[in-house]
């Protein structure tokens, strides 16, 4: 693979709380065009790593490139208007504004128009459009105007996915995405992930191994912030250094969703 290949890409990623090394030395290159799980037991530093890639931290050392280009010391608007759209562990939509507002919200930001209060009707009505076809492309056409609050768990998800489409990410950061679901909400949204990573790159921290298993292309795996392991599922899910990092109950789970 050339370096056009890889639409991110981290070199020697690291961060330090006070003496304790959350991240150290990190190398991770994500594919265009895949989804990339990032993998690992509790405090292995996973969400130090979304937190560092989309700016919410400042790196200790080491580069983070996107498209080539060395945004490591972008400022979060900055890493937002280039592409890097990230959707957050706690679902974050506007409880009291419709489905369709809320991703209208999402359309109006990218469009740079967040606080154009004034913009007559017809300008709304183009989004309104545009946001139907996002909210059909997620399965919430018929939720149009119910008010995000009153939606089921699952669904609240799919419309946080739909929101962080309205911004045309080229780069989603997915952080556990199927979180507190049932098997019911887990078997939707995973399929829905796989349905809007076509023509996307997704990165994704995730903790349920089978949906892992069932969309994943490539698989890193963290532990006490450094990478333990890295490839394809099958490859992964048999590496000895990742079940005994894992033990008990999660190897049982790895072993289980490669089955």
């Amino acid at each position: 693979m050339t370096a056009n290949d890889f639409i991110l890409e981290t070199r020697g990623l690291s961060k330090g709380f006070r003496g304790f090394t959350a991240v150290n030395g990190v190398n991770l290159r994500v594919t265009r065009g895949t989804i990339h799980a990032l993998i690992g037991p509790n405090g292995a530093g996973k969400t130090t790593c979304f937190n560092l890639l989309t700016k919410f931290l400042e790196p200790s050392a080491g580069q983070i490139l996107f498209n080539g280009e060395d945004i490591t010391h972008e400022r979060p608007a900055q890493i937002a208007r280039r592409g890097i759209i990230r959707s957050f562990q706690i679902s974050a939509v506007f409880s009291h504004l419709s489905v369709l507002e809320n991703v209208r919200v999402g359309l109006q930001r990218r469009l740079g128009t967040a606080f154009h209060f004034w913009r007559g009707g017809a300008s709304l009505a183009v989004l309104d459009e545009q946001a139907m076809a996002l909210l059909g492309e997620v399965g919430l056409a018929e939720y149009a105007h119910t008010l995000a609050v009153e939606l089921p768990y699952g669904r609240k998800r799919a419309l946080e996915i739909a929101t962080t489409l309205a911004m045309e990410p080229e780069l989603m950061l997915l952080d556990e995405p199927t979180q507190g679901m049932g098997h019911e909400d887990v078997d939707r949204v995973t399929a829905l992930i796989k349905k809007v990573s076509a023509g996307r790159t997704i990165l994704m921290v995730e903790h349920n191994m089978s949906v892992i298993a069932g969309i994943s292309d490539t698989i890193t795996v963290l532990q006490r912030g450094e990478i333990l392991a890295e490839g394809a599922y099958a490859e992964v899910s048999k590496n000895p250094q990742v079940m005994q990092a894992y033990m008990g109950t999660a190897e049982a789970e790895l072993e289980g969703a490669h089955g």
